[in-house]
C-alpha cells in the first residue's frame, strides 16, 4: 500500500514539476509530503489521500504553482484520477520555497 502511494506521489511529483518547466518556470527541486487514510474494513483501501508539494524555485508564482498541481491532479497524473474515480478522496495543496 505504502508503494501505491509513493506511485502517486512520483506520478503528481513529475507532472508538476513537467508542467512548470514547459511554461519556462525554473524549478530546482520538488519534494511531495504524502499523507493517508485507511478504512477500517477488509479489504483495507485508503479513503482519504493528502499530497503536500513543497516546490523550490527561482521566483516561482503561487499561480503557477497552483495550475500545475491543479493539471496534474485532474487532467496528466493517471494513478491520482484511477484513485479518485475509485472513490478516495485526494486533496493537494503547496509551499514555494525560493532558491
Amino acid at each position: 500500500m505504502e508503494m501505491l502511494l509513493i506511485g502517486v506521489g512520483g506520478c503528481s511529483s513529475f507532472d508538476v514539476v513537467d508542467i512548470l518547466e514547459k511554461g519556462r518556470h525554473l524549478v530546482t527541486g520538488c519534494e511531495t509530503q504524502i499523507s493517508a487514510e485507511r478504512v477500517d474494513a477488509v479489504p483495507s483501501v485508503f479513503s482519504k489521500i493528502h499530497l503536500h508539494f513543497k516546490v523550490t524555485g527561482k521566483n516561482l508564482s503561487a499561480t503557477a504553482v497552483e495550475r500545475a498541481v491543479r493539471l496534474s491532479a485532474e487532467k496528466y497524473c493517471s494513478a491520482s484520477i484511477m484513485l479518485g474515480n475509485a472513490g478516495v478522496e485526494i486533496s493537494h495543496d503547496f509551499e514555494i520555497f525560493e532558491g
